[in-house]
């Protein structure tokens, strides 16, 4: 079974091992302290989008495992056999359901490269394209080549994970609110490149933050919305928190407490600020699995494809998307992400039509947590 560490503030992946990737440089120990792992809960289920026992029995364990691993209430949605099956179990009050918002945390990095990949279809930029910015804002080069948006999209670019000034003055709860573009464009002025572009696999919420502002400058939310959600019909896939998704929205938690939700004006490209749910990431699955029955078949196929391969590791992404392997030897598609409230990860096998994501609304800072339920059902599903 494939290995991965659970998702970081980053709202993303950290390179612990040859698979995953987790950005936030600061010592969070100070932060998080201690949690204790919860007692077995019974299931609560959440509601079903489609009824099969034997999705149901897989189910289960994984739910039962996240409450007794801390997570305060937990969905999973599946995508199997041409079935969608959903359901969700709480400590305490009403399970979450397909409805029920979370915040998506790095997994909208896949959002933001397939607007890449419409942009690239459209003709209006190529993945060799260098990265580009408005006057006064210094885009850092190698010493051989500038960074290209291909170097974005596969975290190659040899950028820092976070910007070099976004710690300072920042809400250790709420890291990316204070920042602006003001904020941006001086510290890229102070950023050196840790690797040549395009040599070597860095994890960067700093690049994808920046590939969505090559995209849309200072218009990054309005274009996912249009470009991809809106097409795909996400509509609560937002960095908006509109009224009734403020009604069906679980809170985050870490260590136990509450946490506000992140705020994200400038690196949102990254995934740092959105809202999602199941049901709409089950949507986004079954386009990444049926890619021929989607209105962005070209754009999903492009983001598919293989880009880049680590050669310290052999990590082999697509545009956003990272690829494992499954026990069976199958590839693995996947993303993870996190918040300081919320963990999630989705991941799906193109050849079987199989998917599954998962919810919690708690950040855990031990590595394989919550991420590795999820691969473990996927791989479950797909070789039984």
């Amino acid at each position: 079974m494939l290995a991965a560490d659970a998702a970081s503030l980053d709202v993303g992946v950290r390179m612990r091992t040859p698979y995953r990737a987790e950005e936030w440089d600061m010592d969070r120990r100070r932060l998080l302290g201690t949690a204790a792992a919860a007692a077995g809960v019974a299931l609560m289920p959440g509601r079903a989008v489609a009824s099969g026992d034997g999705l149901a029995a897989q189910v289960r364990p994984c739910l039962d495992r996240a409450l007794a691993a801390g997570a305060p209430s937990a969905v999973f949605g599946v995508i199997r056999g041409g079935r969608r099956y959903v359901a969700g179990a709480a400590q305490e009050g009403p399970a979450p359901d397909g409805r029920t918002v979370f915040q998506l945390g790095s997994i909208g990095k896949t959002l933001t490269a397939t607007a890449l990949a419409r942009a690239v279809g459209a003709g209006r930029v190529r993945l060799s394209t260098p990265l580009s910015l408005p006057p006064g804002f210094t885009v850092p080069r190698g010493e051989t080549r500038r960074i290209t948006l291909r170097d974005l999209a596969t975290h190659s670019s040899g950028l820092p994970s976070l910007p070099v000034n976004l710690l300072a003055g920042a809400d250790p709860y709420n890291p990316y609110a204070h920042y602006t573009l003001e904020d941006l464009a001086a510290g890229l002025r102070q950023t050196p490149l840790g690797d040549e572009p395009g040599s070597a696999y860095r994890y960067s919420n700093l690049g994808f933050g920046l590939l969505g502002q090559a995209l849309a400058f200072d218009g990054v939310d309005a274009m996912l919305r249009r470009r991809v959600a809106a097409p795909l019909g996400l509509s609560d896939t937002t960095t908006v928190l509109r009224p009734d998704m403020a009604s069906r929205k679980a809170i985050g938690h870490m260590a136990g407490e509450v946490v506000p939700d992140w705020r994200d004006r400038v690196l949102s490209g990254a995934g740092t600020s959105m809202y999602s749910t199941v049901d709409d990431m089950l949507r986004y699955l079954d386009a990444q699995v049926h890619p021929e029955r989607s209105p962005l078949r070209d754009a999903i196929e492009l983001t598919q494809r293989h880009h880049f391969t680590d050669p310290a590791t052999g990590l082999r992404l697509g545009l956003g998307w990272h690829f494992g392997t499954l026990s069976g030897g199958r590839t693995m598609t996947w993303h993870n992400g996190g918040t300081y409230g919320f963990s999630t990860c989705a991941a799906f096998e193109r050849r079987s039509r199989t998917a599954v994501v998962m919810m919690v609304n708690t950040y855990s800072d031990a590595a394989h947590t919550f991420d590795s339920l999820a691969f473990a059902l996927l791989d479950e599903l797909v070789g039984s």
